[in-house]
């Protein structure tokens, strides 16, 4: 029975380094072709699509004017997902995103209603300035960001699949804004931070968008095979020590745990979906290097963008011009030894 067991096991070993293997090419061409439409912002683009390969969603923080819509229309083109965008603006609703019911009559006279659907349902939306959004309709993308489904009239409204939100925020502007509450930043699965770009990225623009003809990507997978990747990060085996160095990591981030400067500057920390997000984002980033495990150097390179929207630092902290980013700055440091 222990000869069948293993043999079993060995066989279902090489299923996966096959379908690894055969990912790691797929993935290439998808970096190869994103990177036709967006110039530079490589931490960006790489991020961006490991929250995606990941399962997940995306908030991204940076000033206008930084090809972050672009880079969520590229995305839904390349891996092949329908997508829309929403404009998040002050009077929006929360059926401005859901979708509504009418009431229809037919032609002997009974009435019904219909349900026409929201531009949520999609498999990649991308929410435009989402803080600029009331808490009510905000709340709107709550459940459908965790459970995959809306409800409606009482009604179970089950959404494409896959679906994904990839959120932009301007860091700048908070005036007449509403942050996003604690419970739903913690819905992203990473927060990732668009910088400018720099000057040979910046020159290629000028030069490849100002033209006649702009350069257009073209799909490399599609909605089913996507998934697939998905399941396949899910059984990519990960070593202990990456699971321990998870651990040291978002524990060492909580006030409570033994570390003075935590309990000094933190007063919140991540919880555990932080771990989660850790452990199946360095499983996509070791995927996305042409690798078939993760390492812990694949942790420690992602602790920024899953750990700086899940933290808050104390009063003392910020009133000595500390940020979040100094604090995880730190925690990396002393993990490196």
């Amino acid at each position: 029975m222990s000869v069948m067991r293993g043999a079993t096991e060995l066989a279902d070993e090489k299923a996966i380094v096959a379908a690894a293997e055969a990912a790691l090419g797929e993935i290439a061409l998808v970096r190869a072709e994103i990177g036709k439409v967006i110039f530079g912002q490589e931490s960006v683009v790489e991020q961006t699509l490991l929250a995606v390969l990941s399962g997940g969603h995306a908030l991204l923080v940076g000033v206008p004017g930084l090809a972050k819509t672009k880079l969520v229309a590229t995305l839904g083109t390349v891996l092949g997902l329908d997508n829309s965008r929403i404009q998040f603006t002050p009077d929006l609703m929360p059926s401005d995103i859901l979708g509504s019911e009418v009431m229809d009559q037919d032609a002997a006279g009974h009435r019904s209603f219909r349900f026409i659907p929201g531009p949520i349902f999609t498999q990649l939306l991308m929410a435009d300035e989402i803080n600029r959004a009331s808490p009510r309709t905000q709340s709107a993308l709550l459940q459908a960001m965790q459970e995959y489904h809306i409800t409606i009239a009482g009604d179970r409204k089950d959404l494409p699949q896959p679906f994904h939100v990839l959120a932009t925020q301007n860091p700048l502007e908070q005036e007449g804004t509403y942050p996003l509450p604690e419970a739903q930043l913690d819905r992203f699965l990473m927060q990732v931070d668009v910088g400018y770009p720099e000057l040979a990225a910046e020159r290629q623009i000028l030069l490849e968008t100002t033209g006649l003809a702009e350069t257009e990507a073209r799909p490399v997978i599609d909605a089913g095979r996507l998934q697939q990747v998905q399941g396949l990060i899910r059984q990519m085996p990960v070593g202990e020590k990456v699971v321990d160095a998870i651990l040291a990591l978002v524990r060492s981030a909580r006030p409570g745990n033994g570390n003075a400067d935590t309990d000094k500057n933190v007063a919140w920390g991540p919880g555990p979906r932080a771990g989660q997000a850790l452990m199946l984002c360095a499983r996509a980033r070791a995927l996305y290097d042409g690798r078939l495990a993760p390492s812990i150097d694949d942790v420690l390179a992602l602790a920024e963008p899953v750990l700086q929207h899940r933290m808050a630092l104390t009063f003392a902290a910020r009133a000595e011009g500390m940020s979040v980013h100094d604090v995880i700055a730190d925690l990396v440091k002393r993990a490196k030894g």
